[in-house]
């Protein structure tokens, strides 16, 4: 059964900052794109970030020059760095991992960011 798992969600103030991360059962994330999404409360699901099977990145304008995509394949976790965060911010956030046309979606990590 292939999984992925979030963690790293938290409070945080406006302007801080912090790391998810995305495990993978199975070394699933080191053959696989993965996409990082989100979720506010009363809103759709948003496409937040990207990485290709070869590395090459992309992100939504919103979060371009704060988030960092990156990935670790020894370890199977793909991480999302998160920086200046803003109140619109605020999430749940999900990792997807597509590999040989399959979707596999992790649980989410919730991510507050309020004074």
């Amino acid at each position: 059964q292939v999984q992925l798992v979030e963690s790293g969600g938290g409070l945080v103030q406006p302007g801080g900052a912090l790391r998810l991360s995305c495990v993978g059962t199975g070394g699933l994330l080191s053959s696989a794109a993965v996409d990082w999404y989100r979720q506010a409360p009363g809103k759709q699901r948003e496409w937040v970030v990207g990485m290709s099977r070869a590395g090459l990145t992309a992100y939504a304008d919103s979060v371009k020059g704060r988030f960092t995509i990156s990935r670790d394949n020894a370890k199977n976790t793909v991480y999302l760095q998160m920086n200046s965060l803003n109140p619109e911010d605020t999430a749940v956030y999900y990792c997807k991992a597509q590999l040989f046309g399959e979707e596999y979606w992790g649980q989410g990590t919730q991510v507050t960011v309020s004074s």
